[in-house]
C-alpha cells in the first residue's frame, strides 16, 4: 500500500498501525486515507500530534472478542467467534452494526469500528464510534438455528452493552429477525426494557423510517451533492450494486427523485433491466423469500442476469451507488464508469471502493461522495431511534424522514466547507473525513488523556 505522507509524523505512525496490527488490511486502508486528510488540519492545529490524540484515535478503547457456541437443527454443537469494538466513546456512547458474515474478522471489525467513529460524528448527534459481529453465517439457516445463534451471542455481549454505553444496530446479515431475537434475550438476561439496540420492530420499541434510511439518506446526500453543482438525479440513469436492505432502498428513493434504476446485483450475480428496475418483485424475492436475484428474470424476460456481480460496473450510467461490500469497485472498474460517462459516484456500503478508483474518479472530475458521509444516514436514524426511546414516544415517518433528509443535507455541506477551508474543494473524502475528526478530536482534548 503506497504512502501519501508529507509528515514523517504520520508515515511513522502509519507504519507502526500496520506493525501493531499484522494481516489487517481493511483497517489499514481506512486509517490511513483518514491520516492522508488530516495532514492539512495538524499542520494548523498541532496540539492534536502534540497532545496524543492522533495514536489515540487510532487505537480502540476495548476490543471484545468471543466463542459463540449454539445448536444447529441436527443437534450438533457449532462454535463461531464473536466481536465488538468499542472504538471511540468522546463525544457519546459507542453506536454502530453487527454483521454476521463468513468474512467477519478482528480487521474487519476494527475497521467498519474506525469509520464509525467519523461518520457518527458527521451526524451531528451525540454517538460515539463502535462495531461488532460474527463470522456466523444467516443464509440458509433455519430460523430456530438463527435465534440459538443469536440468543447465545447476546448472552455474551449483554455483559458490554447498554442505552447510554453501547447501542449496537444491524449491518451485513442482521437484519429485524436477528434484531428481534437479540433484543429478546438482552431483555431476558437483564431484566430491561431499554433501547440497547437499534433497528427494533415497531411493536417493540422501532422508528418508523429505520428500515428506508441508509438507502433514502444515500440518495439525499446524492441530490444535494448534485444540486451544489446545478444538476440533480431526475432524468438520470443508475446503476446499484447490491441488493439488500441499502440497495432496495436507494433504489425506491432514487426512483422517487426521478432517476432510472437499471441494475441490482447479489453475491452472485447482477440484473440489468433497461426498463427500470421493478421493486416490487425484488422485494418478494430478497426480503420475502430470501431468494438470489437471478429469479427476477423470470418475471421479467426483458431483463438479463449475468453471473459474477464485478460486472455491474460496465454497464452505461450517469450515476453509480455502490451499497453491497468493502473494495466490490476498483481502478479497472472506475475507469469503465468514467469511460462510460459517469457524473457521481456515492457509497451505499462501508468503504467499497478501492483507493485507485477514488483516485481515478477525483481526477476525472467525477462527484464522489464517501461512504462515512454518504452513508450515514442509517446510523443518523438509529440515533433517532434512541432518542424516541428515551423518550418513551414514537414520531411519524415524516417527522423521522424530514430530519434525516436535514441531518444528510448538512452532512454534505460540513464535508464540503471543511475541503475548501484546507485547500481541497470539492474533496469530500477529505472534507468528511475533517469535519468528523475535528469534532472528536476536540472532545477529547477537552476530556483530558482518556
Amino acid at each position: 500500500m503506497e504512502m501519501n505522507f508529507k509528515n514523517r509524523y504520520f508515515r511513522d505512525l502509519m507504519e507502526r498501525i500496520i506493525a501493531r496490527n499484522p494481516g489487517e488490511p481493511e483497517f489499514h486502508q481506512a486509517v490511513q486515507e483518514v491520516l492522508e486528510s488530516l495532514e492539512p488540519v495538524c499542520e494548523k492545529h498541532p496540539e492534536y500530534i502534540e497532545k496524543g490524540v492522533i495514536e489515540s484515535l487510532v487505537e480502540p478503547e476495548r476490543v471484545i472478542k468471543f466463542r459463540v457456541p449454539w445448536v444447529d437443527d441436527s443437534g450438533k454443537v457449532q462454535i463461531n467467534r464473536g466481536f465488538r469494538v468499542q472504538f471511540n466513546s468522546a463525544i457519546g456512547p459507542y453506536k454502530g452494526g453487527l454483521r454476521f458474515h463468513p468474512s467477519v474478522y478482528e480487521g474487519i471489525i476494527k475497521f467498519l469500528g474506525f469509520e464509525q467513529i467519523f461518520k457518527n460524528s458527521l451526524t451531528g448527534l451525540p454517538i460515539g464510534g463502535g462495531k461488532g459481529g460474527s463470522d456466523f453465517d444467516p443464509k440458509g439457516k433455519s430460523d430456530m438455528e438463527v435465534m440459538r445463534f443469536c440468543q447465545s451471542f447476546m448472552t455474551e455481549l449483554a455483559k458490554h452493552i447498554g442505552a447510554d454505553t453501547d447501542v449496537p444496530a444491524g449491518d451485513i446479515g442482521v437484519g429485524g429477525r436477528e434484531i428481534g431475537y437479540l433484543f429478546g434475550q438482552y431483555k431476558r438476561i437483564r431484566n430491561e426494557y431499554v433501547g440497547v439496540l437499534t433497528g427494533k420492530g415497531l411493536t417493540y420499541g422501532g422508528s418508523l423510517a429505520r428500515t428506508e434510511a441508509t438507502g433514502y439518506g444515500l440518495c439525499y446526500f446524492t441530490e444535494e451533492m448534485l444540486n451544489d453543482k446545478g444538476k440533480s438525479m431526475r432524468g438520470k440513469t443508475v446503476v446499484i450494486s447490491g441488493s439488500g436492505n441499502v440497495a432496495i432502498y436507494a433504489t425506491e428513493k432514487a426512483t422517487q427523485l426521478g432517476a432510472k434504476v437499471v441494475a441490482l446485483s447479489d453475491s452472485n450475480g447482477y440484473i440489468y433491466d433497461p426498463d427500470g428496475i421493478k421493486l416490487d418483485a425484488v422485494k418478494r424475492i430478497k426480503e420475502v423469500e430470501r431468494a438470489r436475484i437471478k429469479e427476477y428474470v423470470e418475471a421479467y424476460p426483458n431483463a438479463v442476469y449475468t453471473e459474477g456481480c464485478r460486472g455491474i460496473w460496465n454497464i452505461k450510467c450517469d450515476i453509480a451507488l455502490p451499497c453491497a461490500t468493502q473494495n466490490e469497485l476498483d481502478g479497472a472498474a472506475a475507469q469503465t464508469l468514467i469511460k462510460n460517462g459517469v457524473i457521481a459516484v456515492a457509497e451505499g456500503a462501508n468503504m467499497p471502493s478501492t483507493p485507485e478508483a477514488i483516485v481515478a474518479f477525483q481526477k476525472a472530475g467525477v462527484l464522489f461522495g464517501p461512504a462515512k458521509a454518504a452513508n450515514a444516514g442509517g446510523v443518523a436514524t438509529s440515533a433517532l431511534e434512541m432518542s424516541q426511546n428515551s423518550q418513551r414516544y414514537s414520531w411519524t415517518f415524516e417527522e423521522v424522514d424530514s430530519k434525516l433528509h436535514e441531518i444528510m443535507v448538512n452532512i454534505y455541506h460540513n464535508a464540503a466547507r471543511a475541503a475548501e477551508q484546507y485547500g481541497m474543494k470539492d474533496n469530500l473524502v477529505a472534507g468528511a473525513n475533517i469535519a468528523g475528526f475535528v469534532k472528536v478530536a476536540d472532545a477529547m482534548l477537552a476530556q483530558g488523556v482518556v
